[in-house]
């Protein structure tokens, strides 16, 4: 009973420790006064500057664009290359598992000086397009290491199966694999999409003028001392990211997989 009581106060601890600066950024994006050490009455005003700031709605269209498409692109990209890792022989399976870690485990500062000196050596301006190319490049092998785990609990036979069947190797695709391996695809899509939104290293060195994300413009103004501005923008990402989890765990596993494998049938 003891040792159980211990574990719930220790998990609470964790918890507390993670949610504690989130919990005094939110607070503290409604508080009057630019202070951080004292509360001086409940405000909007913070939230309103933000919206009329020039600088912070230019880069959110950045990196809003920038996320969603690196995301959609990687997420396409990653569930096909995932599917032919999957089928490989053991040996080059290994290989390339183990040239998908790289980009995962490489330092961020490592991969952006790396792609900065391959767009310049290839006589590309940086700007919007290296920097999509570079968060296209790291949210890839996040993708593939989401949809595999999905397609090694699929039985082995399933694609035979489907074919046998009467179906093409397309439609078997589409309608049985592609369903069943949802979850995964899904996992992947909002791994990548939160890199792109999170990413300051990569993006610091394949960015050009007039093109920049949040989280150079925050470090940018992080630089003056920090801003309520970024408080109450921080908590709206927070609060954005919340609800879309939030609708998806809505969600139960069975409808995350879908009907496509019961169509054939």
């Amino acid at each position: 009973m003891v040792e159980k009581i211990l574990k719930r106060i220790y998990m609470m601890l964790i918890f507390i420790f993670m949610y504690a600066p989130i919990v005094v950024l939110v607070v503290f994006s409604f508080n009057n006064s630019k202070s951080r050490s004292s509360w001086d009455g409940f405000t909007l005003k913070w939230y309103i500057e933000l919206f009329k700031d020039r600088q912070i709605m230019k880069s959110l269209y950045y990196t809003v664009t920038i996320a969603v498409m690196a995301s959609v692109i990687s997420t396409v990209t990653g569930t096909i290359a995932a599917i032919g890792i999957y089928d490989m022989k053991k040996l080059p399976k290994k290989l390339l598992l183990n040239i998908n870690y790289l980009p995962v485990l490489n330092p961020d500062i490592v991969t952006g000086v790396a792609l900065m000196t391959l767009y310049i050596f290839a006589g590309m301006r940086l700007g919007f397009m290296t920097m999509l190319l570079s968060h296209i490049t790291f949210d890839i092998p996040y993708v593939i290491l989401a949809v595999l785990p999905k397609l090694r609990q699929l039985p082995k036979n399933t694609l035979e199966a489907a074919m046998d069947l009467g179906a093409t190797p397309f439609y078997a695709l589409r309608k049985v694999i592609l369903p069943q391996i949802k979850p995964g695809i899904v996992s992947g899509l909002l791994i990548a999409f939160t890199m792109s939104i999170d990413d300051f290293v990569i993006s610091f060195f394949t960015t050009g003028s007039g093109v920049t994300n949040l989280s150079i413009t925050i470090y940018s103004m992080a630089r003056r001392g920090i801003n309520p501005k970024i408080n109450a923008l921080s908590t709206l990402m927070f609060a954005t990211v919340l609800m879309l989890l939030l609708i998806l765990n809505k969600k139960s596993p069975k409808e995350l997989i879908g009907k496509g494998s019961d169509e054939l049938y």
